[in-house]
């Protein structure tokens, strides 16, 4: 069977009620979703404020009515949506492909609820299968970093588009690297983590709570950790 076109976002925003602190996440599933949760705020289901993942998810939310805080005077986020770039059997994520990992982390650690859209070609049986690993790191330790990456088999490869390097909302730039599978997630992440001019980076090794998949085949799919 087809889902209908925002089954998807519809069920990502179905617990949201009355003045839940909401996190909106960025990308093209976000998106979907951000404006069925503005038309449930219309209809005077959702009443509550948000913080958004990045520049373009704020501006979106406060064109269509949301009302948008700064996450920066924000503690504590009753639940988050977002979309992801691929999905392992445990729930462990890529993110990044459209920069904003740094900022859908900071929200995702104070959210107590996370949920995550995808779709089923982003299912993947070890992560790094068809997504390469997108790292946001301060221009200042560009040179640094690429080297310590080289050292640990992480080829990294400067993001640019139209032969520009992209930007994060944090003005940092992105490498990005293949992982072949023979260091794991967690090794890679710990490795990032303790990396001097890293600001964050796309694995999400336990913020998924619940992920829907969307297929055009079959039912909408629940997974949940």
């Amino acid at each position: 069977m087809t889902n209908a076109p925002d089954a998807l976002a519809r069920a990502a925003i179905e617990p949201i009620h009355g003045d839940m602190l909401v996190g909106l996440g960025t990308g093209r599933a976000a998106t979907r979703a951000i404006h069925a949760l503005a038309e449930k705020a219309k209809r005077g289901e959702f009443a509550g404020p948000c913080v958004a993942t990045s520049v373009a998810s704020a501006k979106l939310g406060a064109e269509l009515g949301l009302r948008i805080l700064d996450m920066g005077g924000t503690a504590k986020v009753d639940y988050l949506f977002d979309g992801a770039d691929e999905v392992d059997p445990e729930l462990r994520m890529i993110k990044g492909g459209g920069g904003a990992m740094t900022r859908e982390k900071i929200v995702a650690h104070a959210s107590s609820t996370c949920v995550y859209m995808i779709q089923q070609s982003k299912l993947a049986g070890r992560l790094g299968e068809s997504f390469r690993l997108p790292i946001e790191v301060l221009e200042f330790a560009r040179a640094m970093v690429e080297s310590e990456l080289r050292s640990a088999g992480l080829e990294p490869e400067l993001r640019k588009r139209d032969g520009a390097v992209v930007m994060t909302d944090q003005e940092n730039v992105i490498l990005d690297v293949s992982l072949d599978g023979k260091l794991s997630p967690e090794e890679v992440n710990a490795m990032l983590n303790a990396l001097p001019g890293v600001v964050d980076h796309g694995l999400f090794l336990t913020q998924a709570d619940t992920v829907f998949v969307e297929s055009e085949e079959t039912a909408l799919k629940r997974l949940t950790r």
